[in-house]
């Protein structure tokens, strides 16, 4: 028996933000010097940005990019990367143990979300940093008056306001590893403080609260504070989770949408908990750092994806739309080099597996998640026990009246016939295959074979209640089918 996938388009979960496919830049490793910031390469611009690498996230295309950390950021001091480069200081960086040179500062970082066409989401220090450094960041980048700040950017170039709309307080602040760490009552009441000071400057901004950054007792615990004592300051809850196939575990691995699950649904359990009583103060998650990672012993590349991880990014953005009611934006971690979509050399990029997934998410999801009624059969997934052969997603855009089922196929050596059902109205029309699959499941893209996992497309005719597909083994299958009635 073939299984079913059946789509409603009355059963819509919520309207899907656009800021669900972000991404985020951290100064580690080649983040930004050497792979989104290299000035002298014949590939950049007189900014000292990589054309190629802007190309490349024009093409996903992402809506927002968080920055200048992660860990970095709670040891940095903005006003070091301001004003004329020749004069920036160098300084230790103690979370990466480096040396930030400081040529890429805040100035930069707008100008580079400009040419790449997205928009900017500042984390301000909560480790090392005060509440006057973080409501002066906000002047600087948002300021109309004649303040001290707002006349600091007019002087170096910048006569318009940068509008910077989301700021993040803190990074992992949970964590014993930051710069700064605090125990989640300190940390709620310094978060406060720092809303407050933050929004009297600029009362339009959006702010997120730091959340957790692992998935266990003490962290939910976390959670609950920063929820209940800042529902009335910050819009949003940011978390934080990564995955791997460390134990070489392909079922395993594919079960990891149990951990995405599982994790997403504590996080709203939370929320609604700690603010069902509180009109009007309804957070929601900002899922700001999350990918799949790996280990390599390869000191320039830093490691490629495979298919399977690429499978398991799907996972995850899968699971954002089936939470599109309470998950607000998305970051993957981290946008070039660093356990990235994109790996670049002196001489060009290629495109890791996991940009495709990425790419195909962004571009082609509806403005709805649908609630998909999923039957089919279960595979076993080592310690998560059994999981549905089938991970789905769905979605629907009035403005175009086409719905989207995106289907990962877990299995590793089978094929599954799944049978995807209109149960309002019929398919009427030219819909889109559109497949993510390679030759095994440790296949990977590199210099030398960059396009080993790529997407294909092709149009096919889609009439009547019910259409027939075929997934593959180890794939991602996404059908765009017209919708009449």
């Amino acid at each position: 028996m073939p299984s079913t996938v059946a789509i409603d388009t009355r059963r819509q979960i919520g309207a899907i933000s656009p800021l669900l496919w972000g991404n985020f830049i951290e100064h580690l490793g080649r983040c930004i010097y050497g792979g989104i910031y290299e000035p002298g390469s014949p590939l950049a611009d007189a900014r000292g940005l990589r054309t190629d690498v802007l190309d490349a996230v024009r093409r996903l295309p992402v809506p927002i990019v968080r920055w200048p950390g992660g860990n970095f950021v709670s040891g940095y001091h903005w006003t070091d990367g301001i004003g004329p480069k020749e004069g920036r200081p160098k300084r230790m960086e103690l979370a990466w143990h480096a040396v930030e040179p400081n040529q890429f500062g805040t100035d930069d970082f707008i100008e580079f979300c400009g040419a790449a066409g997205t928009q900017p989401y500042v984390c301000v220090n909560m480790g090392s940093g005060t509440m006057d450094e973080a409501a002066a960041w906000v002047e600087y980048c948002n300021g109309t008056q004649d303040t001290y700040w707002a006349n600091k950017r007019c002087t170096y170039g910048h006569d318009e306001p940068f509008a910077v709309k989301y700021w993040g307080l803190g990074n992992e602040v949970s964590g014993v590893w930051q710069i700064g760490h605090k125990d989640a009552d300190t940390y709620v009441a310094a978060a406060v403080e720092f809303a407050k000071a933050m929004k009297w400057v600029d009362p339009s901004i959006r702010l997120v609260a730091c959340g957790s950054c692992g998935q266990n007792a003490d962290e939910s615990e976390w959670n609950w504070k920063v929820i209940k004592g800042l529902s009335r300051h910050a819009e949003y809850i940011g978390i934080h989770m990564y995955v791997s196939d460390r134990e070489g575990n392909y079922e395993q691995y594919m079960g990891t949408s149990k951990e995405i699950e599982e994790y997403v649904r504590s996080v709203r359990g939370l929320i609604d908990g700690a603010t069902y009583c509180v009109p009007g103060q309804h957070m929601r998650i900002a899922f700001d750092e999350w990918n799949a990672t790996f280990t390599t012993d390869d000191p320039f590349v830093k490691g490629r994806y495979t298919l399977e991880d690429a499978l398991v990014v799907g996972m995850f953005l899968n699971a954002f739309l089936r939470h599109a009611d309470v998950i607000g934006m998305a970051n993957m971690a981290q946008l070039v080099n660093v356990i990235p979509p994109i790996t670049t050399s002196p001489d060009g990029l290629f495109l890791q597996t996991i940009f495709y997934p990425l790419e195909l998410f962004t571009r082609e999801s509806g403005a709805y998640a649908l609630d998909a009624w999923v039957d089919c059969p279960s595979v076993p997934a080592g310690r998560h026990g059994d999981v549905p052969v089938l991970d789905v997603s769905a979605s629907w855009s009035a403005e175009t009246g086409t719905a989207s089922a995106a289907m990962i196929n877990r299995g590793r050596a089978d094929a599954v016939d799944v049978v995807v059902e209109c149960q309002h109205g019929a398919f009427a029309g030219e819909g889109t295959r559109f497949e993510i699959t390679g030759e095994d499941v440790r296949v990977t893209n590199d210099f030398a074979r960059p396009d080993a996992v790529t997407t294909t497309a092709r149009s096919f005719r889609a009439d009547g209640r019910t259409v027939a597909v075929t997934l593959p083994p180890h794939s991602i299958t996404m059908l765009k089918l017209p919708v009449a009635g």
